[in-house]
């Protein structure tokens, strides 16, 4: 190959560069190794990783770990990186999407809290919510924080409207195009 050659097969990539590239894909192999067989059910792999993740839950020996962790960054090269590690993001809830999602929460509770009149604007959102309920959770936190009491209410109100939000996007997700009719 001659450094004139500008075809897109001549793409040069450097040796240091190579093996950054595999030690971040043994990085990537190390983190599965810290969870679980159940939890790995959840992230799309090849069956060859798989069964040696859960070897490597076998092992003992520090050196047969060390070998297993080698096989793993090498059959970590076949697989998708990219796709295995949104996966571990949506595990860990660290994805970009839930931390919005949960910001979006917490200033609906923050927003409840502050005007009981709120109620309203969360029935139009969620409309199967228990207004009641919401309510008294609100009044019972409001209290407490009055009180320099531990906030059991408010963390009440938030696993609420967590499990309120994950309702209403199971059932947009189901029936599509409602989710523009919300909106508008």
């Amino acid at each position: 190959m001659t450094p004139t050659d500008n075809s897109e097969d001549s793409y040069f990539v450097s040796k240091s560069q190579r093996k950054r590239d595999m030690t971040a894909l043994q990085d990537l192999g190390k983190m599965l190794t810290e969870y679980t067989p159940a939890r790995l059910a959840k992230v799309p792999m090849s069956d060859n990783l798989r069964e040696a993740l859960t070897e490597m839950h076998r092992l003992t020996a520090n050196g047969a770990r060390a070998r297993q962790l080698q096989y793993i960054g090498r059959l970590m090269r076949s697989e998708d990186a990219e796709v295995i590690r949104a996966a571990l993001e949506a595990l860990t809830g660290t994805s970009r999407a839930e931390t919005a999602r949960m910001h979006r929460l917490e200033r609906l509770r923050e927003l409840l809290m502050e005007d009981e009149a709120s109620l309203t604007e969360l029935a139009n959102l969620y409309p199967d919510a228990d207004l009641q309920r919401l309510r008294q959770m609100r009044r019972n936190a409001v209290k407490e924080k009055a009180e320099n009491r531990p906030p059991k209410a408010f963390r009440e109100i938030f696993q609420m409207l967590r499990e309120l939000d994950a309702a209403a996007s199971a059932n947009t997700s189901a029936t599509p195009g409602n989710e523009e009719d919300e909106h508008e």
